[in-house]
This record gives structure tokens, C-alpha cells and sequence, in this order.
């Protein structure tokens, strides 16, 4: 198989239509020991300033959150915990909206997936977002990177046939932005994150 980087096209859409559109595009990792594929099977998408869930609420404009007020496609990584989070800018410059990408099926590069999640089980590999970026060896270096370009880009998948919808994980006491319906998640896939 051949993987070509997406259009940067691709990612001047909607917030919540890339959040979908997204599910079944694969991520792909040149990575220096070989090459890592995964499907993504689950999104979140934050619609920046009047969303009090998102980093960037009410333009909240940090060292962190500054990459978001960029242009659409760049990598915004960031830190939670002893976790990297990988998430695609979208949203026109100085709007800082993003989509979180949480989950995905390895395709490529199982071998150096498992060498990267240690003794994890093979469905937890890459069933949540620090999971995600720890299978693909994503660190914080790709914060402001573009998703279409190599090593690290977006690349056409074979999309999803169906599509679950509900509330994003994990964001409490963000007022009524916690039931919110922006995520997306391929339905019924055994390595989609577990809804707490």
C-alpha cells in the first residue's frame, strides 16, 4: 500500500463535519523504525471560543493553546497527564477550534506499535487519545506541524460505514458544553474508547 498526504483542502471544513469526516482516513507515521498505520475510528470536535469545553474558550490565547489560532491542518499537541493528545486545527486563522483525535484501529507497523505500548493488551493499543499517540510514537515535536505533510500526515481511508454520535469524555464541570452531541465514533468498533 501507498499512502499520499490529503489535500490540505481537506481540512478547511466545518468543525463538525471534519470531526466525522475524519473517521476512516488513516494517520500515518514514517517513523524512523518503520512504518505505522492506523485507522482512526473516533473523534471530538471543540468549537473554540463559545465552547466552554474547548482549551481556546472564550480566545483563552496561551503558549498552548496559540498553535490553534493557526491555520487548518497544523497539529495541536498537547499534554495531559504523562499523555501526548493529537488534534488537527480547523477553523479559519484566529478562530481556534480543534478536533481531538481519541481513537484508532492499527493497520501497519504492529510490531513497533507493540514495542511503544509495552504490556498493554492488544484492543487496548490504541483505544484512547494518549494510547493513540503513544502507539504512533507522536510526541510533543509535531506541536504546529500540518497533518499533509510527512512524516506525520493524514491520509485518504476507507472511510466508515456507520456513524455513533454522542457526548464528548471526560470534561466535567464544563456547564451545559458536557452534553454537547461532538463525538464521532465508528459504530460498534471493539477499540473505540470506553464512554465514563
Amino acid at each position: 500500500m501507498i499512502f499520499q498526504p490529503i489535500a490540505p483542502i481537506f481540512f478547511k471544513q466545518p468543525t463538525l463535519d471534519l470531526a466525522r469526516n475524519l473517521l476512516g482516513q488513516y494517520i500515518v507515521h514514517e517513523h524512523s523504525a518503520g512504518l505505522i498505520v492506523v485507522k482512526i475510528i473516533e473523534t471530538e470536535a471543540y468549537l473554540g471560543a463559545e465552547d466552554r469545553a474547548a482549551h481556546s474558550f472564550g480566545n483563552r490565547r496561551t503558549k498552548r493553546t496559540e498553535i490553534m489560532f493557526g491555520e487548518e491542518g497544523l497539529v495541536y499537541t498537547y499534554q495531559m497527564h504523562t499523555h501526548t493528545l493529537m488534534n488537527v486545527v480547523c477553523g479559519p486563522i484566529d478562530t481556534p477550534r480543534a478536533v481531538l483525535i481519541r481513537a484508532g484501529e492499527p493497520i501497519l507497523g504492529q510490531d513497533l506499535i507493540q514495542q511503544f505500548r509495552g504490556k498493554a493488551k492488544m484492543k487496548d493499543w490504541t483505544n484512547g487519545p494518549g494510547k493513540l499517540a503513544k502507539a504512533l510514537d507522536v510526541t510533543m515535536k509535531y506541536y504546529g506541524h500540518h497533518w499533509s505533510k510527512a512524516p506525520l500526515f493524514i491520509a485518504e481511508g476507507p472511510g466508515v460505514s456507520e456513524v455513533e454520535v454522542g457526548p464528548r469524555v471526560g470534561i466535567q464541570n464544563t456547564g451545559e458544553a458536557v452534553d454537547y452531541p461532538y463525538r464521532f465514533s465508528e459504530k460498534g468498533h471493539p477499540m473505540v474508547s470506553k464512554y465514563r
